[in-house]
C-alpha cells in the first residue's frame, strides 16, 4: 500500500470541495504522519476587471480564504490530523495546484472535488479536477459528491 505523506486538499468553499477535504482526513489519518496542505487559490483572473472599480475585492476573497482555511484546519486537527498547513496562493487553480504547490510542498497525493465553484469556466474551458488529473505528476483523488447531496 502506498503511503502518503504529502497531501493536497485543494477546497473553495463549495459542497464537492467539502468531500473532499473530509476524505482528505481519513487518507491522512490512515497513513500516520502524513501533512495535510489545505490549499485555496483565489484565481485573479475571476476580479481582476471588477478590483479596476472596487478595490476591496481582493481584501474580501484573502479574508474569505482565511476564514474558510482557519475552519477546515480547525476540524482536520479536531479529527486527528497533526499536522495540517494552510496556503493562499493568488492565480489560476489549475496551474498553481499542479505544476507550482505540489513541487513547493513535495506533493503526493492531490485531493479535489470532482466539480467546483465555477460552471462558467467549467462549461467553457474544462474543470480545475480536470486539469489536476491531466498534469498532475502524483496521484490524484477526484471525489464525487453523494448522490443524495446532488
Amino acid at each position: 500500500m502506498t503511503q502518503y505523506k504529502n497531501i493536497v486538499v485543494a477546497v473553495d468553499g463549495s459542497k464537492e470541495a467539502e468531500y473532499a477535504f473530509k476524505k482528505s482526513i481519513d487518507v491522512a489519518k490512515r497513513n500516520g504522519e502524513s501533512t495535510l496542505n489545505l490549499v485555496n487559490v483565489i484565481d485573479t483572473r475571476s476580479f481582476a476587471a471588477i478590483e479596476a472599480y472596487d478595490r476591496s475585492i481582493a481584501e474580501r476573497a484573502q479574508s474569505f480564504s482565511e476564514e474558510l482555511l482557519a475552519g477546515y484546519k480547525k476540524q482536520a486537527e479536531e479529527a486527528g490530523v497533526k499536522n495540517v498547513k494552510v496556503l493562499i496562493e493568488y492565480g489560476s487553480p489549475k496551474t498553481i495546484i499542479t505544476k507550482e504547490l505540489s513541487k513547493v510542498v513535495d506533493a503526493d497525493l492531490i485531493v479535489c472535488g470532482a466539480t467546483g465553484l465555477n460552471a462558467v469556466e467549467r462549461f467553457l474551458i474544462g474543470s480545475v479536477s480536470e486539469a489536476i488529473v491531466r498534469s498532475a505528476k502524483c496521484d490524484v483523488l477526484v471525489v464525487r459528491t453523494p448522490d443524495n447531496e446532488e
